[in-house]
């Protein structure tokens, strides 16, 4: 074991931001191992945070999970015999409260984790030259990722846009190194008390925001929370290749909002998938797959940010959508879950209940706003992005690209998802429909999944009057399937000179 190098700083801070705990931080690792005293710091960024609604889950999940990191620092931070540390929270513009801080704290240097959105760099740069002015440098590395930005690259040196061969380089590539943990707790002598004057986490009405139902999800946050699901999952990880497409069955992990806010390491899950994976588990597999898109999509956000507002393939921003008061109104039954399709009005109501939504079910409603209303993609994207709990700008928009055949490695365009087929098959006994569409619930299986194939007398029976109860299909699937295949292919063909 090598002797750790002597601290050549007085002091550091760590800005925690999508990196939200203390076990395996590269970033607090890095700051440990250069500092004489390292305190850690989160702000609550006014940037972000204002133009929410006052009642928004991510906000209660970030604040309820920063009350699990400040336990953890006290607690690291006290067996090693130093009382009085914890975390610092700050509420207003990211840029200036990281850097007034700093400067209070009498920092030579600044430690963070990576952030690719194009918004948090540009945030970084400014924060970078702020810091700059002040004397203190702002040092970034990688931790949300296993492989980051051009470190998995084609042959020629070009970056993948099918997921496929990246997946295959992406595990030729890997190695156990890749995935040891950062010994954080060896080094945590270092942790400071925090400053009289400094405050800890605030309670949600500090921050102008009233509580959800979060609690009542049973979604445990921070790093206790994300440990107990994965430890559940573990047990079910060997079924869930064939349970995942199952929404009424509980097949994935849950963890996604714990991975976009870091509540646990990414190191952590690839070593727990890759392992049983290579034991066998055809779960694990399916599973070790699932986060290597995740990665895949980072990898298309950094070396095509266009992707932010523009198609994948500048071609298919020529698609003519549909525009005007009608597909305004389809938009909004839609978002309301009312278009008549069981199936896409459930997974509707299940995000605006809980702020999740089941991953099949991501492509199937997906799929039905930007082919058969033909409405644009973006329009879905910027609602998921108001209402998921696990919003990641790179996941999002990769997932409503490939469902709009806009995007790399895309779904063809002339596959369309047709949502009663997919109903039948995915909830073939609809529990799924019936837990958010109760007033289904009296229909036969062979009907919930399109009531309006049933006889009156079946409707009678069941207490269901369509148009009244439940609303009669806003489109016909078949026709609206012609209407999109002529729509792509006008992209296929040369662009008018």
């Amino acid at each position: 074991m090598h002797t750790p190098p002597e601290p050549t700083l007085d002091a550091a801070l760590v800005w925690l931001r999508r990196d939200l705990r203390v076990d395996d931080h590269a970033a607090l690792w890095h700051a440990l191992r250069a500092a004489r005293r390292v305190w850690c710091g989160f702000v609550f960024d006014r940037a972000i945070l204002d133009p929410l609604p006052r009642a928004d889950r991510r906000v209660e999940f970030i604040r309820d999970s920063l009350v699990g990191v400040d336990a953890e620092l006290r607690a690291l931070a006290a067996s090693h015999g130093v009382e009085g540390a914890g975390l610092i929270v700050r509420h207003g513009q990211a840029v200036d409260e990281i850097v007034a801080l700093a400067r209070s704290l009498g920092v030579q240097a600044v430690y963070a984790s990576h952030d690719d959105d194009p918004q948090a760099l540009a945030r970084d740069a400014r924060a970078r030259g702020a810091l700059a002015d002040a004397g203190i440098v702002l040092h970034t590395c990688k931790d949300h990722v296993i492989f980051e930005r051009d470190e998995v690259l084609t042959a020629s040196g070009a970056s993948f846009s099918v997921f496929t061969p990246y997946r295959n380089a992406w595990l030729r590539k890997l190695e156990p190194s890749h995935l040891e943990p950062y010994p954080v707790a060896r080094h945590a002598g270092a942790l400071a008390p925090r400053p009289a004057g400094e405050h800890g986490v605030p309670v949600l009405s500090e921050l102008g925001f009233e509580p959800t139902n979060l609690h009542q999800l049973r979604l445990p946050s921070g790093p206790a929370g994300a440990q107990e699901l994965l430890d559940d999952f573990l047990d079910r990880i060997d079924r869930y290749h064939e349970a995942r497409d199952f929404p009424a069955v509980k097949g994935p992990s849950y963890l996604g909002p714990h991975l976009r806010f870091g509540t646990i390491s990414v190191r952590r899950l690839v070593r727990e998938a890759q392992q049983r994976a290579a034991a066998g588990s055809r779960g694990a597999e399916a599973w070790l797959a699932e986060l290597v898109w995740r990665e895949f999509y980072h990898q298309v956000l950094h070396h095509h940010p266009h992707v932010v507002g523009h198609a994948f393939r500048p071609a298919h921003d020529r698609i003519r959508w549909e525009h005007g008061r009608k597909a305004d109104e389809q938009f909004a039954a839609w978002c309301e879950g009312r278009t008549g399709y069981p199936l896409v009005d459930a997974a509707m109501h299940q995000i605006t209940q809980t702020g999740y939504m089941h991953n099949r079910l991501r492509m199937v409603v997906a799929s039905f706003l930007t082919k058969d209303l033909g409405i644009d993609w973006r329009r879905g994207e910027a609602w998921f992005a108001e209402r998921l709990n696990d919003y990641e700008l790179a996941s999002n928009n990769g997932g409503w690209q490939w469902a709009a055949s806009t995007g790399c490695d895309a779904q063809p365009w002339f596959r369309i998802f047709n949502p009663v087929t997919q109903s039948r098959r995915f909830d073939p006994e609809g529990r799924f429909v019936r837990r958010y569409l109760p007033q289904l619930a009296g229909l036969p299986d062979k009907l919930v999944h399109a009531p309006w194939l049933a006889r009156p007398a079946d409707l009678e029976a069941a207490g269901v009057a369509l148009g009244r109860d439940y609303p009669q299909p806003i489109v016909d699937h078949a026709a609206a399937r012609e209407r999109t295949l002529a729509r792509y292919a006008e992209v296929k063909m040369p662009a008018p000179r």
